[in-house]
């Protein structure tokens, strides 16, 4: 018996069914026309900072909706298309407003124009918009313009330790989801514009690579060259919170050169390190924990430990009215199961530059025939390497598949090595052959087309009365919760800000 199907049988049913996820998906509200909406985000939808559902990510124009923890994936996805469809309903009444399909943007303003999320005039609220008036000017806006889904995944009785275990093991193998998933393999001329790139002009409304998976997760998306100075390890808890620690305290000389304040008083940022707080740390999966209100989320994870993880690298799926499918999440549950029951040596500096390097070749040139990534010092087939790890997930997809009494898991694995042997079938590959036969190589009417296409699906399935109620009162609970934060502020803002800063609320 192997060590992995030995690990397996040490994991009861009960445990197996104790698997909670939930979803986080962020998508810009556009025009008719496709432009982006520079409109603030809708009152009838609620209060950003503290609707349980319904927020905003970067700008005002990018809503994020975000689910409970759940149990079954059905049940998770059920929710996420419920709120969508009251979101969608209501932009359809107020101005006929749609969700943007795809993870990298529409046609964007000049930078400047981007709005930024606002959250009301309590301090914490101010402090969003602070950050994000920071990210602005450390990255520029059209950057964060960018969208995906964001995983939120744990098992019962998962130690810290197991945790950053998966979570190295993730990292390695974090090209197979960028295969498979990947749906950014062309952009919009705008989003480029002014930034030096290897893009190849598919049209005048298009630019792409002939084989990129995930353009969002490549050397134009979610990148910066300052981060890339910070050297994270994920071998332990006390490590990582230690170098992000660092990042979070120490001055940035050109950060410090952008200042707190400009000299009218207004903010720039919330601080000069490095990073300003912990959210601003990019990676493709984050250690994460609950945190209590005021508590900086690096203080929770020292003081608690990890409760879950963040898996980050999702695009949307430009052809599926909410983003994913129930057999997406099934890969993912059966990904990271392996991810933590298989070995995971300590990771090394000269893994984690091979980590990037699979990572921005995997985006770039995923389905390139032949491509060969770097394991080990040695180079490998990425299909290969990707049908090895496959093989070895099916006995976790049959577990699960035990657990809850069907084949749902096991035909999600069948899907994705199908995919992995005919890259023909990778969401990468069908947007591009869909901009080509429907759209005349058009990126943004790819997506308009299809974002109507979204829309439509989700305002023509039932709606009841008490779905209707639930979401206004909601809506209303929301406003009512933001103006009690508001009414309950005491400190001016700089005082409240440099406490929350401190060094030693980090712990």
């Amino acid at each position: 018996m192997s060590t992995l199907q030995k690990k397996i049988d040490a994991h009861p049913a009960q445990r197996l069914a104790g698997i909670r996820r939930g979803i986080e998906k962020e998508g810009l509200r556009v025009l008719p026309n496709g432009d982006l909406a520079l409109t603030p985000h809708p009152l009838a939808l609620g209060a950003t900072l503290t609707h349980p559902h319904i927020t905003t990510d970067y700008s005002e124009s990018q809503i994020e909706l975000i689910t409970g923890v759940h149990h079954g994936v059905q049940e998770c996805l059920n929710e996420l298309t419920e709120v969508h469809q009251f979101v969608l309903r209501t932009l359809q009444a107020s101005g006929d407003e749609r969700l943007w399909v795809s993870s990298m943007p529409c046609h964007l303003p000049t930078d400047e124009t981007i709005p930024l999320a606002r959250y009301g005039s309590s301090n914490i609220g101010r402090a969003k918009s602070v950050y994000r008036m920071g990210l602005g000017h450390r990255y520029g806006r059209r950057m964060q313009t960018i969208c995906g889904i964001h995983y939120n995944w744990s098992m019962p009785d998962v130690s810290s330790e197991q945790y950053f275990s998966l979570i190295r093991n993730f990292r390695r193998h974090a090209f197979v989801l960028l295969y498979l998933f990947g749906a950014s393999p062309a952009l919009g001329p705008c989003f480029a514009q002014g930034r030096p790139h290897a893009l190849q002009r598919l049209s005048e409304q298009a630019l792409y690579l002939p084989h990129a998976t995930s353009l969002r997760m490549g050397s134009l998306g979610y990148q910066s060259d300052a981060q890339a100075t910070l050297a994270v390890s994920y071998n332990s808890l006390q490590g990582y919170a230690d170098s992000l620690h660092e990042a979070l305290v120490q001055p940035y000389p050109a950060y410090e050169a952008v200042g707190v304040r400009n000299p009218g008083g207004d903010y720039n940022q919330m601080g000069t390190s490095l990073l300003q707080i912990e959210n601003e740390f990019y990676g493709t999966i984050r250690p994460k924990r609950v945190i209590e209100p005021g508590e900086r989320p690096l203080h929770a994870l020292r003081e608690r430990g990890v409760e879950y993880v963040e898996v980050r690298l999702m695009d949307l799926d430009p052809f599926v009215p909410v983003g994913i499918t129930a057999q997406t999440m099934r890969l993912l549950d059966v990904f990271l199961l392996h991810c933590l029951l298989t070995d995971s040596p300590p990771d090394t500096p000269t893994e984690i530059t091979e980590i990037k390097y699979n990572q921005h070749l995997t985006a770039a040139r995923g389905r390139e025939p032949g491509l060969q990534l770097l394991r080990q010092r040695r180079s490998v087939a990425l299909v290969d390497w990707a049908a090895d790890i496959l093989a070895q997930c099916v006995p976790l997809a049959a577990a699960l598949d035990a657990t809850h009494h069907r084949g749902d898991y096991s035909a999600a694995l069948a899907q994705a090595r199908s995919t992995l042997a005919d890259a023909a079938q990778t969401p990468s590959a069908r947007v591009l052959a869909h901009m080509a036969q429907r759209h005349n190589n058009s990126f943004s009417a790819f997506t308009l087309h299809q974002s109507t296409l979204a829309r439509d699906a989700l305002v023509a399935l039932p709606w009841s009365a008490a779905q209707q109620a639930r979401s206004v009162a909601e809506v209303a609970a929301s406003l009512v919760a933001q103006k009690t934060i508001e009414d309950a502020d005491s400190l001016p803002f700089e005082e409240w800000r440099q406490h929350y800063m401190a060094a030693q609320g980090l712990g």
